[in-house]
């Protein structure tokens, strides 16, 4: 099939790529000239879908000025911002809000669910022209004779465990465009090839990246506060960094979760366990107490900002939200920033495409061009410093920087700090770092991983091959195991990775592909990088009904 434009992810980014390509074709009066296709690996648009969220509506103003009038589901505006130091597990401090950087205000901004925010966004796109196949996995690049994209392939339906076909067996299709747009989200398994393949981050920092756990619970009216955001750093992730957030949201629900950033050291270190425990705290369980947790999921967060931005164009294609890293850390908001670089990624298109002698596959420097101009760029700059100085300051004396340079300079101090170390290439050995005692769930307000991972919904067409790649199928034992204690157990959210053994009492390393839940952080945080992530079978992983 031949396109004109094939965008791969309906997540905030690519939605809005094939919203403005539709809106500047009718503009031009070429909108039944312009054929644009988005492919989502998800069964349907939205159901991948997972950010806390409070969203800034500055990408959507200039996309759909009259959003309310179409019914955006934005119906709870921010009312009221609390930020809180955890001291312990008992004791939190509120902390006033001159003394937090202004980023971390949000007046004016929405708590919403970004999974049904994506779901009308694409409404919008089919209503403009656009056509969105969900349940289908873009599994490779295509490429030409010249080494410039020239689309996707799917992945193939109904193999076996041995990429034998089965009876229900469908080949993959060639999605062919004059250019492709590549919105998969944090770590998308196509962008890191391109970015490889192209050299795209070349001089820049290596990109940096946290896992971010969410919660939704029906909870008792009377402690209901609609509007009231509330964020706090500090306990329990002492042996690292991050914050979590409760958001009171519509119908009576709060919006809980964690953010760890995945520079850590301890290979004990649990981030789901982490979690858990977060909301046995005073501060969050005072709102969770006689409630019901109703949903669950996780994923990882591209938060390397300014520093870590690859080359986002190359022959025939573009890099555009969190597939390159256009996540503001400073805001803890992505869905702006990603939806303002589609807009960016569809002007530049159009500007190529409505040529009589349009170029294909050509590197679009026009996109480079529009974002160094934009406020996106700027927003982001501004932001640079905000990641490293906790990383390099910690907590308390960083958090102290980002303050004065965010109020008082915004952002525009003349120091430029840098993280140069990778995530992964932080681990210490087992033997070299403290154990945790995490408690046993309470079932109550925490609960094991299996539990969890069951209200995800997560679902993988049986005997189908693993999605998990391994480079080396020793490494997990004879590198992992003996000198981190194998981490995978832990820093997975779902329960994949164990050591088990066999009835002779070997030990084994066993993948439990099909509770995978997408979040890519084993394919971020193994120590030995022996992980790949793909695809699975399209419509295979979470099942997210409005995160």
């Amino acid at each position: 099939m031949e396109f004109d434009v094939v965008i791969v992810g309906a997540g905030p980014a690519g939605l809005s790529t094939a919203c403005r390509l539709m809106q500047l074709a009718q503009k031009q009066e070429q909108e039944q000239d312009l054929m644009v296709c988005v492919v989502e690996k998800g069964s349907e648009v939205g159901a991948h879908i997972l950010s806390g969220a409070v969203f800034e509506t500055r990408a959507l103003d200039e996309l759909f000025p009259d959003w309310k009038e179409k019914g955006a589901p934005l119906n709870t505006p921010v009312i009221q911002d609390d930020i809180y130091w955890l001291n312990n597990e008992n004791k939190g401090t509120k902390i006033p809000a001159f003394m937090t950087p202004k980023t971390m205000h949000n007046e004016g901004n929405y708590i919403t669910s970004m999974g049904n925010m994506c779901r009308w966004l694409a409404e919008q796109a089919e209503q403009l022209g656009v056509e969105i196949f969900p349940g289908f996995a873009a599994s490779e690049v295509l490429y030409n004779q010249d080494g410039s994209v020239a689309g996707v392939i799917t992945g193939d339906m109904g193999l076996d465990e041995n990429s034998e076909p089965k009876d229900s067996y469908m080949p993959g299709m060639e999605l062919k465009a004059k250019y492709t747009v590549f919105a998969e989200g944090c770590r998308g398994h196509l962008g890191k090839q391109l970015i490889e393949k192209f050299d795209l981050d070349q001089g820049k920092s290596p990109q940096h990246y946290g896992i971010g756990f969410k919660e939704i619970w029906d909870i008792d009216p009377a402690k209901h506060q609609e509007g009231l955001v509330v964020h706090t750093a500090g306990w329990p992730i002492t042996d690292a960094t991050g914050g979590s957030y409760l958001y009171h949201g519509e119908n009576n629900q709060v919006l809980v979760g964690l953010i760890v950033d995945l520079n850590y050291s301890n290979p004990h270190l649990s981030p789901f366990d982490e979690f858990q425990r977060l909301k046995h705290h005073p501060v969050f369980k005072q709102y969770l107490e006689g409630g019901k947790r109703v949903s669950y999921g996780a994923r990882a967060i591209a938060k390397g900002g300014f520093n870590s931005l690859p080359k986002m164009t190359f022959p025939g294609g573009l890099l555009v939200g969190c597939d390159a890293g256009t996540l503001n850390f400073a805001k803890i908001k992505g869905n702006h920033t990603a939806m303002k670089s589609g807009l960016i990624a569809a002007e530049a298109l159009m500007e190529v495409l409505s040529k009589d002698d349009a170029a294909e596959s050509q590197d679009l420097t026009a996109f480079t061009e529009k974002f160094k101009d934009s406020w996106l760029y700027d927003e982001l700059f501004r932001s640079r410093n905000f990641g490293p100085v906790l990383h390099k300051l910690g907590t308390f004396i960083g958090g102290a920087y980002n303050t004065a340079d965010q109020n008082w300079f915004n952002g525009r101090l003349p120091f430029h700090f840098k993280d140069e170390v990778a995530d992964h290439s932080l681990m210490k050995l087992a033997d070299e770092a403290n154990e945790i005692d995490y408690p046993k769930p309470d079932g109550v307000l925490s609960f094991d991983k299996l539990s969890s991972v069951f209200l995800s919904n997560t679902n993988h067409e049986e005997g189908q091959p693993c999605h998990l790649k391994l480079k080396d199928k020793a490494i997990p034992l004879t590198v992992n195991l003996t000198k981190y204690n194998e981490p995978a157990q832990r820093y997975c959210p779902a329960g994949v990775y164990e050591i088990v053994e066999n009835e002779a009492g070997e030990k084994q390393f066993q993948i439990n592909s099909q509770n995978c839940v997408h979040c890519k952080t084993c394919d971020i945080k193994d120590p030995s990088q022996n992980i790949t992530w793909v695809v699975p079978e399209g419509a295979g992983g979470p099942n997210y009904p409005n995160m």
